[in-house]
């Protein structure tokens, strides 16, 4: 079968198109014909080895899983012994074991029925983000109907589920992104737009319940500024200028802060469940989200799309095409 593989860490241009075996499925595992993937941050960072303290996980001195990609949709082709929630035919989508190729393997229960309204490039782009977006919202951040949310970075992956997930669970949401973001983020719901070019809504009036932060451009102190006195920050953001620790200084900073103040400070790292990817597929079904795809690659372009990511400017999520019925609307019954 045709993958993307890396045997080095580095930039996009270790990524190289080759032929591979097929991989075998144990007991518990399904083996899935990939139709699409999606392109999430932590796939540039595992691909550049970022940050280096993470490399005895990504595998030393190269990735132990050298077929890079998470996030898949696409048909069962066959399943292990063990496996009783899928059978070969059915379209699924969720988490894999490098969906960047041809065929991939993922457990049981990292995969739900792909949702039916959607292509399989929209369902392939939802697990991560959505995932994450859905935690941060809900779990983390309590949100309750009619309190102020801040979304920063909210045209991006995370911050498009976000948007969506947070009107879904009453919010009064307040984006933040580009003037050039701005019609995009109203049309998946959010009542008000920052044009970070032009505001600094740290300085500004309104105080809001619960801010989910997908930039870091502002200090720890800066967001609390503008957080009710019970208000929660869940600090996500954050990029690899310290090539070492990332955002980890800062994922510290925030747990010691959170001990001193009222408000309450959580950064958090994604526990995947199947739950939750059960949650997305019932809103994307319900149209209550709407996976939004800046652009669409090949498989054979999949080095470009992680550049992509990798440059921080995407408008939503990026989906690698990999089969032609990847972009095809279901059929209607």
């Amino acid at each position: 079968m045709q993958a993307v593989v890396q045997e080095t860490y580095g930039t996009a241009a270790v990524l190289q198109s080759r032929e591979i075996p097929k991989p075998a499925i144990a007991d518990s595992e399904v083996l899935v014909r990939v139709c699409a993937a999606g392109v999430n941050p932590a796939d540039w960072a595992v691909m550049s080895g970022l940050p280096y303290v993470a490399r005895p996980v990504y595998g030393m001195p190269r990735p132990k899983q050298p077929v890079r990609g998470t996030d898949v949709a696409g048909i069962v082709e066959a399943v292990g012994s063990g496996v009783t929630r899928f059978k070969a035919g059915d379209a699924v989508f969720g988490s894999s074991n490098g969906s960047y190729a041809e065929y991939t393997i993922a457990d049981e229960d990292a995969l739900a029925l792909k949702p039916t309204n959607v292509t399989f490039e929209q369902a392939a782009v939802v697990p991560m983000a959505g995932m994450v977006a859905l935690q941060a919202i809900r779990d983390h951040g309590n949100v309750q109907p009619g309190q102020k949310v801040l979304i920063n970075g909210a045209s991006g992956g995370i911050g498009t589920f976000a948007v969506q997930i947070a009107k879904a669970f009453g919010a009064e949401v307040t984006a933040v992104c580009s003037a050039g973001n701005a019609e995009l983020v109203r049309s998946i719901g959010a009542d008000h737009v920052i044009d970070y070019t032009r505001e600094d809504f740290t300085r500004g009036d309104e105080r809001y319940d619960f801010i989910l932060d997908n930039v870091a451009d502002h200090s720890l102190s800066e967001l609390r500024r503008v957080l009710t006195p019970a208000g929660t920050l869940v600090p996500n953001g954050g990029n690899f200028g310290n090539r070492w620790l990332a955002s980890g200084a800062r994922v510290v900073r925030a747990h010691l802060m959170s001990r001193f103040v009222s408000q309450t400070l959580r950064p958090f790292l994604l526990a995947p469940k199947l739950d939750d990817l059960v949650t997305l597929k019932e809103l994307v079904e319900a149209g209550t989200v709407v996976p939004v795809i800046d652009r669409a690659y090949p498989l054979s372009e999949t080095a470009q799309a992680m550049a992509h990511v990798g440059a921080g400017h995407a408008r939503g999520k990026v989906a690698i095409t990999v089969s032609a019925e990847a972009s095809a609307l279901p059929a209607v019954a």
